[in-house]
C-alpha cells in the first residue's frame, strides 16, 4: 500500500471511529435517558431511582468487561469484534422497547445493553485509531472521542426529545436502535480497518517510558488524590448530566428547552476536554484545571435558579467542568505514573470511576424520592464540587517524566 492510500486509509478509519463514537452506548443509552427517566418512571408506577438504577448496573458490568474486550481485540483484531458490537448494541437498545414494569425484564434489557456496549465503545475504538497514528495521534483521538461524544450527545437527546412526543418512550429505543445499525454498520463495514503492517510515519509505535506498578502507584498520594478529585468530580457532574432535563421539567420548563441545554452541555464538553488537555501540556500543572470546578459550580446554581438564556450559560458552563475532567484524567495518570503500567493504573481507575458515574445518578434519585425535591442533592453536589476546587491545589506538580498528551487520550471519554 502506497503512502497515500494509507494516509487516505487511515483518515477512513477515523471517520469510521468517531461516526461509532457518535453511536456508543454514552450517546445512544446515558445522554437520552433523562428524556425517558420520568416517562418510564410514570407509567411502571416506579420511584426515579429504581429507574435510574440501570445506570448503576451497566457500570458494574462495563468495569469488569472493558478488559475482557480489550483482551478480545488484541487476539482477534479490532474490526470484526466492533462490527459485531455494533449489531449487538442496536438489537440490545431496541430491545428496551419490550421491557415490562417488572425488575427482572426492565432490569435485564439493560444488562444486555451494558454488555453489548461494552465493545463499540469510547476506548476501543480509540485503540484502533491509536493504532493508526503517532505524531497527530492527540489531533486524531480527539476529533473521533470528542467530536464523535459531542455530537452524538448533542443530536440524540434531540431525537429522543421528538420521538417521545410522537411515538413514547419504547418505539423511541427501536428507533435508536434502528439508528446505531442503519448509520454506523454500513461506514464502518467500509472504513474500519486494521492498523497497517507497514511502520510508516501515521502509524508507527509510540516509545514506551518508565513507571509506576500498580502497587507502587497505589502507595503514592496522586493515585488517592486523583480519584477524590477527578473521581468525585466525573460522578458529580455526570449525575448533573443525567438529570439536566428532569430538573428541568421539574421546575416547569419544556423538554425542547430543557434539550437544549444538555446539548449545550455536550458540546461544550467536548471542546473543554480538548482545551484543558491542550492547557495542561503547556503549563504542566495540575491546578490548571482547579478552576473548572469552581465554574462548573456556579453553574450548577444557574441551572437551579435562572431561566432564559441563562440556561444556555449554565449548561455551558457545567460543560467546562465536566470537560476538564475527560481531559484531565488520562494525562494526569501519565504524568504521575507514566507508561509501564499505563493501562493496569488506568484500568482501576477507570473502573472506580466508572461505578461513581454509575452509582451518583441513582443516589441523585434517591434523593429525590426522600425529600421531593432535587435541590439537596444538588446543594450536595455544589459544595462537592468547590472542595474538589479547592483539593486539586494539593496535588503534587508532575514528576520529571513527560508524556505526550495524545499518547494516552483515548482514554478520555471512558462510562457517559
Amino acid at each position: 500500500m502506497s503512502g497515500t492510500e494509507n494516509s487516505r486509509t487511515a483518515l477512513g478509519v477515523v471517520v469510521a471511529c468517531t461516526i461509532g463514537n457518535m453511536l456508543c452506548m454514552t450517546t445512544t443509552v446515558s445522554a437520552v435517558f433523562g428524556v425517558f427517566l420520568v416517562p418510564i418512571a410514570e407509567d411502571f408506577g416506579w420511584p426515579r431511582a429504581q429507574v435510574t438504577s440501570v445506570l448503576g448496573l451497566i457500570a458494574i458490568i462495563n468495569a469488569f468487561a472493558y478488559p475482557l474486550v480489550g483482551r478480545a481485540i488484541d487476539r482477534f483484531g479490532a474490526r470484526p469484534i466492533l462490527l459485531a458490537g455494533n449489531v449487538l448494541l442496536a438489537a440490545s437498545v431496541a430491545s428496551i422497547s419490550l421491557a415490562h414494569a417488572t425488575v427482572a425484564s426492565f432490569y435485564g434489557h439493560f444488562v444486555l445493553v451494558g454488555l453489548a456496549g461494552s465493545i463499540p465503545c469510547t476506548a476501543m475504538f480509540s485503540k484502533v485509531v491509536s493504532g493508526w497514528f503517532d505524531k497527530k495521534r492527540g489531533l486524531m483521538l480527539g476529533i473521533s472521542a470528542g467530536v464523535g461524544n459531542g455530537v452524538g450527545a448533542t443530536i440524540m437527546p434531540i431525537i429522543a426529545a421528538a420521538s417521545l412526543a410522537a411515538l413514547g418512550w419504547q418505539t423511541s429505543y427501536a428507533l435508536i436502535g434502528a439508528i446505531i445499525f442503519v448509520v454506523g454498520f454500513p461506514l464502518q463495514w467500509f472504513l474500519l480497518r486494521e492498523p497497517a503492517p507497514v511502520a510508516a510515519s501515521i502509524n508507527a509505535p509510540a516509545p514506551q517510558l518508565e513507571g509506576h506498578t500498580l502497587v507502587e502507584a497505589l502507595r503514592t498520594p496522586a493515585f488517592w488524590l486523583i480519584l477524590a478529585t477527578l473521581g468525585l468530580g466525573s460522578g458529580c457532574l455526570t449525575a448533573v448530566f443525567s438529570h439536566v432535563i428532569p430538573v428541568l421539567t421539574d421546575r416547569g420548563f419544556d423538554l425542547a428547552t430543557a434539550a437544549s441545554v444538555m446539548s449545550t452541555l455536550a458540546l461544550v464538553t467536548s471542546a473543554a476536554q480538548i482545551l484543558s488537555g491542550s492547557l495542561l501540556d503547556r503549563f504542566a500543572s495540575p491546578r490548571v484545571v482547579a478552576p473548572a470546578f469552581a465554574i462548573a459550580t456556579a453553574g450548577l446554581w444557574l441551572l437551579e435558579h435562572r431561566d432564559g438564556a441563562t440556561l444556555l450559560v449554565a449548561g455551558a458552563m457545567l460543560g467546562i467542568g465536566l470537560g476538564a475532567v475527560f481531559g484531565a484524567l488520562p494525562l494526569f495518570i501519565s504524568r504521575y505514573f507514566g507508561l509501564r503500567s499505563y493501562g493496569t493504573i488506568g484500568g482501576v481507575i477507570y473502573a472506580i470511576v466508572m461505578l461513581a458515574q454509575g452509582g451518583t445518578p441513582v443516589a441523585m434519585d434517591w434523593m429525590f424520592d426522600s425529600y421531593g425535591s432535587y435541590a439537596p442533592s444538588i446543594l450536595l453536589i455544589e459544595a462537592c464540587l468547590l472542595g474538589i476546587s479547592a483539593l486539586m491545589l494539593v496535588l503534587p506538580p508532575f514528576g520529571a517524566r513527560r508524556v505526550a498528551h495524545e499518547d494516552v487520550a483515548g482514554l478520555a471519554h471512558v462510562g457517559l
